[in-house]
């Protein structure tokens, strides 16, 4: 992990290059920000520091929570902003701002519809097993349920609509001065400085979980856990913003996942557990309700020996996760181990036989366990699955508190005219820790903020 310094300095009386709206980061909230301001007439510029786009989106699974979307509407499924609102604000235990819940909800349906009516981008909601916390099925992803796939789609898409991203440019100074932003000042792969003036300026560079000095001070429950995230997630924008004195809010609130593959750092999808998986220590023995999500897993995972834990499962419950690259990929890598019993699935990972049978032939069928957790009425069997795993920090869900316009608040709660701040730059709604974090929140404040940003005059 890279340390990052604030740099913040009044304009130079000449910029290299300037333009209307400048956007640092072509992630999903940047480029969705670049599509909406090109729409409402702006010209655009987004800079990006990677050679290619990708960030964290393309190591996510690229799922995006929408309520009420005709894509739902066509399955049978009834949502609505409302219901989604609620939910996010019940996994957060109230603590989110209700204005920007209400907001994100509100406008992620009318946001599918208009980037698969628009840009003909093929959303569909996956509706064959529940996430967490959902009271409906809203994910919503592009065909082989991935990041990079969202990613590409998303900048061929600003592409063919002729809008610029240069690459291999990454911000280090903010121009500040009289309470407005004037630009930023980039380096290139050479070492070389370019500095750009912008009209207006998108934040949309993510959050501070790729900083480790950041990640102990704001969230050390986390801090030994395997960085999954991005590296450039260095928190210029949280520095910045401290600097100019922006309100920040929920810094020791973050994305976990207790579900990465070890050693081989593949993501497992969350549904190996929500279709009836359980998780297991090096002792053979279950140790939490699996059913509270995969964000607060990680620091659960993180705590028992080794800092490791084994999902189990069954083919049943792996022929649904195979809709997801990132589980086909584990499957060649051989990381999902199977057996047709449970004392050879135990061999397999060097578990204790006796305790890890008994664990497993205990999971009670359409009941209550012992650590609150319901189970169905379909209970696993032969073949059976598993995979060795551990706990992760993805992303921060802290950062620069907004208004309805996705500007970035001062200390005092007015707006700056012309700063504007999107995904894991802003403050999300996931309340103030690992535990509110529900299924997709990432995204959602993403390509929400994101929209509602590069639409703003």
């Amino acid at each position: 992990m890279i340390e990052t310094r604030a740099d913040t300095a009044p304009p130079p009386a000449v910029f290299d290059l300037s333009c209307e709206t400048l956007i640092i980061g072509a992630g999903a909230g940047g480029l969705v920000a670049a599509l909406a301001a090109q729409e409402a007439g702006q010209s655009v510029l987004v800079i990006e520091a990677d050679a290619v786009p990708s960030g964290s989106t393309a190591l996510s699974a690229g799922l995006i929570p929408a309520a009420g979307t005709r894509a739902q509407q066509a399955t049978g499924i009834d949502d609505s902003a409302e219901l989604f609102a609620t939910d996010i604000q019940s996994k957060a235990n109230g603590e989110n701002q209700q204005g920007l819940v209400d907001r994100l909800a509100s406008h992620s349906g009318p946001l599918i519809d208009w980037l698969s009516d628009t840009y003909e981008l093929p959303f569909s909601v996956i509706s064959n097993f529940d996430y967490p916390g959902h009271s409906r099925r809203r994910m919503h992803g592009l065909p082989t349920r991935s990041g990079t796939e969202l990613i590409d789609a998303l900048r061929s898409t600003c592409e063919a609509c002729g809008i610029d991203i240069i690459c291999e440019r990454r911000a280090h100074r903010l121009f500040y001065q009289n309470g407005r932003v004037h630009g930023v000042s980039v380096t290139r792969p050479d070492g070389g400085v370019e500095t750009i003036g912008s009209k207006k300026l998108i934040l949309a560079c993510n959050g501070f979980g790729g900083n480790r000095e950041l990640v102990s001070r704001f969230i050390p429950s986390i801090e030994n856990g395997l960085w999954f995230g991005h590296d450039g997630n260095r928190g210029e924008a949280l520095l910045w913003g401290q600097e100019i004195g922006a309100d920040l809010g929920h810094l020791g609130s973050y994305q976990g996942h207790g579900n990465v593959a070890h050693p081989h750092a593949i993501l497992i999808t969350w549904a190996v557990i929500a279709e009836g998986g359980v998780q297991v220590n090096c002792r053979g023995e279950r140790f939490w309700n699996e059913s509270q999500g995969y964000s607060e897993a990680a620091r659960v995972v993180l705590a028992q020996p080794e800092g490791q834990a084994y999902s189990i499962f069954d083919s049943r419950i792996a022929a649904v996760a195979r809709q997801f690259e990132d589980f086909k990929r584990a499957e060649t890598a051989g990381a999902i181990k199977t057996s047709d019993t449970l004392e050879g699935l135990a061999r397999q990972f060097d578990l204790p036989t006796d305790t890890f049978v008994q664990t497993i032939e205990s999971i009670p069928e359409n009941g209550t366990d012992a650590f609150n957790r319901k189970f169905g009425n379909e209970p696993l069997r032969p073949p059976y699955c598993g995979v060795r795993v551990t706990g992760a920090l993805f992303h921060t869900q802290g950062g620069l508190k907004t208004d309805e316009h996705a500007r970035v608040l001062n200390e005092n709660g007015v707006a700056f005219p012309n700063l504007f701040a999107c995904g894991g730059a802003a403050c999300g709604v996931s309340g103030q820790s690992d535990s509110g974090y529900l299924s997709g929140n990432g995204l959602l404040s993403a390509v929400v903020l994101g929209k509602l940003a590069g639409q703003s005059e």
